[in-house]
């Protein structure tokens, strides 16, 4: 038996116009310093002044307060789930390296897209447009990730090869070392000449 994606909440049949007004009830449960009752009560009065602003051209069915409950419990789930995540990621900072953490940024970015272009290829006719922009967000964010990975990368290589550079040419001089000896020790350590 094959199983659709079920009925749509109230919130995924909403327009997009309404995108940044969902955005801002998100952050401000996130950010638990107002109830949920007045969180909605601004989320009502935000989708009417956008109803009245464009003068009967934008008409849509706000979200019920149940709907808003499920929403909120949602991002609640989600923000925790980040919040593990991050804590996570924490202690592996902690237990390695720059290196080691690129790496793994590397290996889950592939894992994304890996991800996402077999979703694309499996079902891509089946694919809603709001669920393609989600697989196209993630993949771009995978691959900005890798990105910021690789600068990070190579700032870091350049900062150790010029400390590398100026320990070894230090220690030459005081040791008396040939410049044609310390290019050597440079170019041995560094791979380069």
């Amino acid at each position: 038996m094959v199983r659709g994606r079920g009925r749509l909440s109230s919130f995924d049949v909403l327009p997009p116009e309404c995108e940044g007004i969902v955005t801002e009830a998100a952050l401000a449960l996130a950010a638990r310093e107002k109830t949920q009752t007045e969180i909605y009560a601004e989320f009502v009065a935000a989708c009417e002044a956008l109803m009245k602003e464009h003068r009967g051209e934008l008409e849509f069915s706000i979200p019920a307060f149940s709907s808003f409950n499920r929403f909120s419990i949602r991002q609640a789930r989600m923000s925790r789930r980040l919040d593990e995540t991050r804590e996570i990621v924490a202690v592996l900072a902690q237990k390695h390296d720059a290196k080691a953490s690129d790496d793994l940024t590397v290996i889950a970015g592939e894992m994304i897209k890996s991800v996402v272009l077999h979703m694309l290829g499996d079902g891509a006719d089946g694919v809603a447009p709001k669920e393609l922009k989600s697989l196209a967000d993630a993949f771009r964010s995978a691959q900005q990730a890798q990105n910021m990975s690789s600068d990070r990368r190579a700032k870091e290589d350049a900062k150790l090869a010029a400390r590398v550079t100026e320990a070894v040419d230090t220690v030459g001089k005081a040791k008396g070392l040939t410049t044609e000896t310390t290019d050597l020790i440079k170019k041995q350590i560094l791979g380069v000449a």
